[in-house]
Order: structure tokens, then sequence, then C-alpha cells
């Protein structure tokens, strides 16, 4: 099938799916999606203002981040996807730029350089990543006859390897892994042939050891170990993880109550207000809260597909569904590590953990998926 054939393909199930033109595509905005985020980010600041020990000034700074962001969401709305594709070269080459300043003259937090300060504003560059990389990668398959051959995944794995080499320097595992997450499922999405992704794992299984001794840190080995026994050292290393699933137990189904949790509270959970603010949720507002946290970012998650799924050309199709499924990816890795599934990598709650630059970037993904929508409806 030429390309051509596909995108009018795709142009004819969009109409199936959207149906007539409405007013929100007229202001090229997804009523649901934007109705579904507004309520993900006021429950994020109900929970942040426990968190935070009821610091009225996180909060208002939080609502500001949430504000640019759905401002910014709402302009990204506006681009047509073909000025996207053609230009999407630019925000992966500023944001390599942005990497290499953070090596110069990035600031340090936590025994990490992974921030550029301008004036009294920090912002992660790293963050910027998890849409560029994206969508250049979706703009240059998009070009390409699918499904796609050796020469465009040697590309695609150019593209990738830059940014993450980058990353790992600072260093900041779990946001290069979102990162590495993001451009796997442009690749998958597009259709790349099985035999290369078991060639994929084979090769990843075969290099483990080397990264275990070459390249992960000696505290990043230790997260690692102590993911399989925290109980080893429960006063360093282990603290975290139990804390956190203390913090999600004692909650029970119903939680104890607004501001009353005694793990957040006492500052005995760290990091409440950012990585492990779900263990907050969980405590106060007990399971059936986290069970309704879980159904609205499934609602988003699914909302997200949809519009991949209606999509009028492949370029709309790829670069929607990887952002979504990197979005599923960010809230299942956040929840897995605070339950103690996973190693303790420093990735926030999407739109619910404190943190300017994680919610302006999503905000512009999210931004995409209702160009990529609107997009369909005027075609169709």
């Amino acid at each position: 099938m030429s390309r051509r054939d596909f995108d009018h393909q795709m142009r004819e199930r969009g109409a199936a799916v959207y149906g007539r033109r409405s007013h929100w595509l007229t202001l090229h905005a997804d009523p649901l999606l934007a109705l579904l985020l507004a309520a993900l980010m006021t429950a994020g600041l109900a929970v942040l203002y426990s968190a935070g020990d009821s610091d009225h000034g996180q909060v208002r700074r939080q609502l500001v981040y949430m504000v640019i962001g759905m401002t910014l969401m709402l302009i990204t709305a506006q681009i047509p996807l073909r000025l996207l594709q053609r230009w999407a070269w630019l925000p992966y080459v500023a944001g390599i730029l942005l990497l290499l300043a953070v090596e110069l003259i990035g600031s340090d937090a936590k025994g990490a350089q992974r921030w550029l300060a301008l004036g009294p504003v920090r912002f992660q560059p790293a963050e910027l990543m998890k849409i560029a990389l994206p969508l250049v990668l979706t703009a240059y398959l998009a070009s390409r006859p699918p499904p796609p051959r050796l020469g465009d995944l040697a590309v695609a794995a150019a593209l990738m390897s830059v940014p993450l080499a980058l990353v790992l320097i600072q260093p900041d595992l779990g946001t290069a892994v979102l990162i590495t997450t993001g451009g796997f499922f442009v690749l998958f999405l597009a259709g790349i042939a099985v035999r290369f992704l078991l060639a994929v794992a084979a090769v990843a299984l075969a290099a483990a050891p080397m990264l275990w001794l070459f390249v992960l840190h000696d505290y990043q080995k230790t997260r690692i170990l102590t993911l399989l026994d925290p109980e080893s050292d429960k006063l360093g290393a282990g603290w975290n993880i139990i804390q956190s699933t203390t913090a999600i137990g004692s909650g029970g189904w119903t939680g104890k109550g607004w501001l009353q949790g005694t793990q957040s509270q006492l500052d005995f959970l760290p990091e409440g207000h950012t990585d492990f603010i779900i263990a907050v949720l969980a405590e106060e507002f007990g399971f059936v809260a986290v069970l309704g946290l879980i159904c609205l970012y499934a609602l988003i998650i699914l909302r997200g597909l949809a519009i991949s799924l209606g999509a009028s050309s492949m370029f709309g199709r790829l670069l929607a569904g990887s952002i979504t499924l990197t979005f599923f990816i960010y809230v299942f890795v956040n929840m897995s590590m605070v339950a103690g599934l996973l190693p303790v990598v420093g990735v926030p709650l999407p739109m619910v953990s404190y943190g300017g630059t994680s919610v302006v970037t999503l905000s512009i993904g999210f931004g995409i998926l209702m160009a990529v929508r609107s997009e369909t409806g005027r075609r169709g």
C-alpha cells in the first residue's frame, strides 16, 4: 500500500470515528481530554497541599505551572500536523543543545546535574526530550514506506542514542528509560518486524552484565539490590520503600483523612510531594481514592489511544500513539516504584507530583494529541 493510499484510508477512518465537526474542533480542543486533565490536576493540588506540609506557596507555584501548561497545550493544538512534521527537527536539536548546556553550566541537586537555571526559574531539559524524540522519530518514519527497514532502524537508533547518552551522564536513569521507551513505542507502532524486537531483547540481555559493571552507578546498583530485600538496610537505602509501603497499607480502604496521615505529616515519607505522592494519597484517602485515580489515568490513556486510532495520517497516528503509551509508562513506573515492585528511579506521578517542567512538557504532549484530533475533524 502506498503512503497516499494509507493516508486516505486513515482519513476515512477518522471521519467514521469522529463524525461531523463540532464547535470544540473550531477551538482545536478535545473537551473530554481537557476535562479529564483538569480533574487530574485538581486532585493533584489537593494531595500536594497535604504532602507539602500545607505550603500555600508550593501549591500556588504548581497552579501557575498548570495554567502555563494548559495555555501551551491550547497553543500547541493550533499547530497543523504538516508543520509539526516539517519542523520536528527543531525541538530535537534544541533539546540536544540544552542537554549539552546542562553539562557545561547546569546546576547540581542531590548529586546529579540535571537542571538549568534562568534567574529564579529552574527547568530540566531532559523532560523536553520525552516529546522531542518521538516527534522527530515519527516525522522521519512517516516519510518512509512501512514497515521500517534496517536503514531506518539505524537512523532511529542514532537519533535515540544521543539524548540517551547525555541523560545518562547527568545521571538520570529514570528519565533515560522514559526517553528510550518513547522512541521504542514509535518503532513498535510503525510496524517494526518481530525479529528485530527479538534481536534487541537478546542484545539487551547479553549487555546486562556490562551495564551493571560499567554503566550503573553504585547508588543505582544499591536501589536494585534493595528492591529485592528492603529490610537489609532499613535506615538507609530501604527507607523509601519501607515508608511508602507502610503509608499505603496503613490507609486501608478509606484512609485516615485529609491532612491526617502520620507517615507524610510527621515527615517519615521522603519526597512525599514528588515521587512518592501517591503514598500520601493512599494513606489519607485510602485504596478507593487510589483506584479512582487509576481509573482517571485509564480514561486519559484510552482517550489518547482513540485519538491515535482515528488519526487521518501515519504521522498523526504514530505520534499520538507514542505520546499516549509513554504517558502510560510514566504512570506505571511511578506506581510500581512506590509500591516496591520496581527500583526507585525518580519518576514523578504525571500531573500530580510537584514539578513545573514535567507538567508543562506533558501538557504540550496533550496539545499535540488535540492537534491530531482537530486535524482528523477538519479532514473528516
